[in-house]
């Protein structure tokens, strides 16, 4: 029983600091949004997310530990330097786009603390560089979990307080605003720089131990971990959807205003739900920053053996800072709105890499994926990606 413990610590952290990123800015605010439109109606759906969420990350998971390196690493190794570049395309897509959602979640936190967001969204950029260039990731995601903790717990007591309400626990009303939601659901949720994050940390992981587990113990508890992880995930998702639900100012049809957020902290935090609410969001946001930084380091620099990380961080960066001092407030949630339904989009390619390599006996060897594996993770994979492309498309139609 002792020695359990002690594995189970040793190898806690990729699997949970991947899915704690997942509620980030833009999913809380994707989550606010479903309970200021349509109240308790998606908790069904944030449930069925489980499923696809637990086996796309198990499958990274089970790539850093089989091989002992991220998929930028495995993917230069095993296959073609063409191919290996072609592979990133899709990495280097998706940590732009995550990297726009976040800086806009930050300003709209910036919005609902009344500071001004040229400046607050450079002095965030200034501090993110600061980070990622000096290796402070430990020590940042220390204090922003803890902070994004504390927003976690701030919402889960406000739902406590305002009691559970007799709203229908599902909607399904198909029109384009439902099928927007829907899509973007899917991209708040399944988030390709996690995939690339949970790779490379558990191989971070493996080269702590050293061989000390065998890699089938290591297997077990990282299936457990992230099995658990989705599950806290998509909980997590709901609360926050039931606590905005009937927030003043929102109603069906619309999207809820930063001003409407900012209160929705007040039956625990009184006049200080505003700082409260935004401080934590910004944190959510920054702490995605991090994460989506080290998948960048860990992805697209090891799989085109880039040195100079700084620049690619910048280049990938720096739209996103343009975007977030560019963009009027009053576009802000709806910007961010729709950067979750690209997120669909770009998942396709994540979706592809991971299930070819997990397949390849070449690479995982016995721990490849067996017949119902590969079904049970492609069948998942691909009708929720299916169903929020559809979704997508139908609710621009």
């Amino acid at each position: 029983m002792h020695s359990r413990i002690l594995r189970i610590i040793r190898l806690f952290g990729p699997a949970w600091i991947v899915m704690l990123a997942d509620m980030d800015a833009s999913s809380i605010i994707g989550a606010a949004q479903l309970g200021a439109i349509f109240q308790y109606g998606f908790i069904w759906f944030l449930m069925l997310l489980v499923i696809p969420l637990y086996f796309v990350q198990e499958a990274s998971g089970r790539i850093g530990a089989v091989t002992g390196e991220g998929l930028g690493a495995t993917i230069r190794k095993y296959y073609s330097k063409r191919i290996a570049a072609v592979m990133t395309i899709p990495m280097f897509l998706t940590d732009i786009v995550t990297y726009v959602a976040e800086f806009l979640g930050i300003a709209i936190g910036l919005e609902i603390l009344g500071v001004p967001i040229i400046f607050g969204i450079a002095v965030a950029y200034i501090v993110f560089l600061w980070v990622v260039t000096r290796n402070e990731y430990e020590y940042a995601e220390k204090v922003l979990l803890v902070i994004s903790g504390i927003l976690i717990l701030g919402l889960l007591s406000t739902l406590l307080l305002r009691g559970v309400k007799a709203y229908p626990l599902f909607a399904f009303n198909f029109t384009h605003l439902y099928l927007f939601m829907i899509a973007a659901t899917v991209g708040a949720v399944v988030m390709p720089f996690m995939l690339f994050f949970q790779a490379s940390a558990t191989s971070e992981k493996m080269k702590e131990m050293s061989g000390k587990i065998p890699v089938d113990e290591v297997l077990k508890e990282s299936k457990e971990n992230t099995f658990v992880g989705a599950i806290v995930t998509e909980l997590l998702m709901i609360v926050v959807e039931m606590t905005f639900s009937g927030i003043p100012n929102a109603h069906s049809g619309t999207f809820a205003s930063a001003q409407s957020f900012a209160g929705v902290l007040q039956p625990i935090a009184g006049s200080f739900s505003p700082y409260v609410f935004g401080i934590g969001l910004m944190a959510a946001g920054f702490l995605a920053l991090v994460v989506v930084a080290l998948a960048s380091a860990w992805g697209v620099a090891e799989a085109l053996k880039i040195k100079n990380k700084t620049a690619l961080f910048i280049m990938e960066s720096l739209p996103a800072f343009a975007l977030a001092i560019l963009l009027p407030p009053s576009s802000l949630i709806s910007s961010v709105m729709s950067f979750l339904v690209v997120f669909v989009f770009v998942l396709i390619g994540p979706v592809i890499i991971l299930g070819m390599i997990t397949q390849n006996k070449k690479i995982m060897g016995q721990h490849a994926f067996s017949r119902g594996e590969s079904v049970a993770y492609w069948c998942s994979s691909l009708m929720i990606l299916a169903f929020g492309i559809a979704s997508a498309i139908f609710s621009l139609i």
